[in-house]
């Protein structure tokens, strides 16, 4: 028993090179027209699932991305008390 892929399907191989060569023209405007008929339909709402009359709800699924807040505490900012004595606007600001 031969279970070579090749020759295995080289009958069914030779049965299509004679009907493409014998019938090639018809089985391309069959193909056509199917193809049309065929997005025709589909652009109609054929592959629309029918939706029964009765009340139900859409569920969309959906993933939420949310960021944790950070492990560790950030350094604490610095305020710093400026003496006005050392602050020369003041005396600009006093001059006529």
């Amino acid at each position: 028993m031969n279970l070579n892929p090749a020759a295995v399907l080289n009958p069914v191989f030779n049965f299509l090179d004679a009907l493409i060569s014998n019938y090639g023209v018809y089985l391309y405007l069959v193909f056509v027209w199917l193809s049309l008929a065929v997005i025709a339909w589909v652009l109609g709402g054929g592959l629309r699932q029918r939706r029964s009359q009765g009340n139900s709800a859409t569920i969309i699924p959906g993933i939420i991305i949310t960021t944790r807040p950070p492990m560790h505490q950030p350094p604490p900012f610095i305020i710093a008390d400026v003496d006005s004595a050392l602050n020369d606007d003041d005396e600009i600001m006093d001059q006529p």
